[in-house]
């Protein structure tokens, strides 16, 4: 059962007065919940330490070289296999963080998945969950695990230092018209400064201008009142796959500056291994019946399970099928139509009031940052944020 410490004060002013005002849309608060959950430390060491293992797993997973077999199994666009492959295989490409989604069932912890590519919950997890301690009087660093800032902020310095033959400028860019994502690359914007880079700047993906050819060659944003500035990094909070359905030329173009070195693009392409839900039932395959994995394959199961698109975003079309093989609940959304994995049913813990509870564990270079979503739901995405609390 989940134990919850109520949290009183007013988020807002807190984070305000951390500093860190412009990271957190008004949104953003009013969905982070004004109660914690308090989380005994070897429980939240224990996720720590799952994070890093899976981690481990997903690389030692992935063959080399990698075959066309498996990345049609992942259904990732053929137009990307040579970025994924080429990133894969070269060390400067960094792989900046990511989000395991953990399940605490009573045979232990489960991996539910990974959001390898362009995982958000950065303000709510590095900022607002912090500020609630501090609202609350709570502020203490050795009650909550929460470094992920701090990660984030390493892991850019090594990027940075693992290509010094780049400018060290960078470009941040997110879907247009989402304050959510303009948000979370805030964050990253901010640790990018803390890492050294000279130059930084955040814009919407359409603001971006690309060039393969002459003295233009590059990556551009205008950076002031007719200031262009051409960038050595980049860091897409789009996704691969989005944009190769919808961005083919660009995706084109940008996997050919990725290739002679003219820029490179976090998070990299071979993130998009990680990112497939295929990789459940690679993962099976590969290290079958490890207890920190649930059943998965590409084929329907027997017994209680769900099936999930395999590039599938925020929980849709996400299906239960109860042990009678009859449907339970499910998401609509607009990936009904792809390939399925199908994972085998976790019970996530709950509280008094029956809302399931769902840990998310940043992984930026090691597990850093603990935090948890809940909802009535078994599919809890896009539901309410939880503070955490060590006890």
């Amino acid at each position: 059962m989940i134990s919850l410490l109520p949290l009183s004060g007013d988020v807002t002013p807190a984070v305000r007065a951390l500093g860190w005002d412009w990271a957190v849309e008004d949104a953003c608060a009013a969905y982070v919940a004004r109660e914690a959950v308090q989380v005994p430390e070897a429980e939240a060491e224990a996720l720590l330490e799952a994070t890093d293992t899976l981690y481990e797993m997903l690389v030692q997973a992935i063959p080399d070289p990698i075959p066309d077999d498996l990345l049609q199994l992942l259904a990732i666009p053929a137009n990307l296999w040579a970025a994924v492959r080429h990133s894969w295989n070269d060390e400067r490409h960094w792989h900046l963080y990511g989000r395991f989604d953990l399940a605490q069932t009573p045979d232990g912890i489960k991996l539910l998945e990974f959001n390898a590519d362009t995982a958000t919950s950065l303000p709510e997890t590095a900022v607002v969950q912090w500020a609630s301690l501090v609202a609350a009087g709570q502020a203490d660093e050795e009650r909550q695990a929460n470094g992920l800032f701090e990660g984030l902020q390493s892991q850019l310095e090594e990027w940075r230092h693992l290509n010094p033959d780049l400018d060290p400028t960078l470009l941040l860019v997110h879907l247009p018209d989402s304050a959510e994502d303009e948000a979370n690359c805030a964050i990253l914007a901010e640790a990018a400064r803390a890492a050294g880079f000279t130059t930084v700047h955040v814009c919407s993906v359409d603001a971006m201008q690309v060039s393969v050819a002459g003295e233009e060659r590059g990556v551009w944003a205008q950076v002031g009142p007719e200031q262009w500035q051409r960038f050595g990094f980049l860091f897409k909070l789009v996704p691969w796959e989005i944009l190769v359905e919808e961005e083919p030329e660009l995706t084109a173009d940008l996997t050919h500056l990725l290739l002679t070195r003219d820029v490179i693009i976090a998070n990299p392409a071979y993130s998009l291994l990680f990112q497939s839900k295929g990789l459940l039932a690679w993962l099976w395959k590969v290290f079958p019946h490890h207890p920190l994995l649930l059943e998965a394959s590409l084929q329907p199961l027997a017994g209680h399970y769900v099936s999930k698109p395999l590039l599938g975003r925020e929980g849709q079309n996400v299906v239960e099928v109860q042990p009678n093989g009859q449907p339970g609940a499910s998401s609509e959304g607009e990936f009904g139509e792809q390939p399925q994995v199908y994972q085998r049913w976790a019970e996530l813990p709950q509280d008094a009031q029956q809302r399931r509870y769902q840990a998310g564990v940043f992984w930026a270079g090691e597990a850093c940052a603990l935090g948890f979503r809940r909802d009535a739901s078994f599919i809890t995405n896009l539901s309410e944020f939880v503070p955490h609390l060590l006890t």
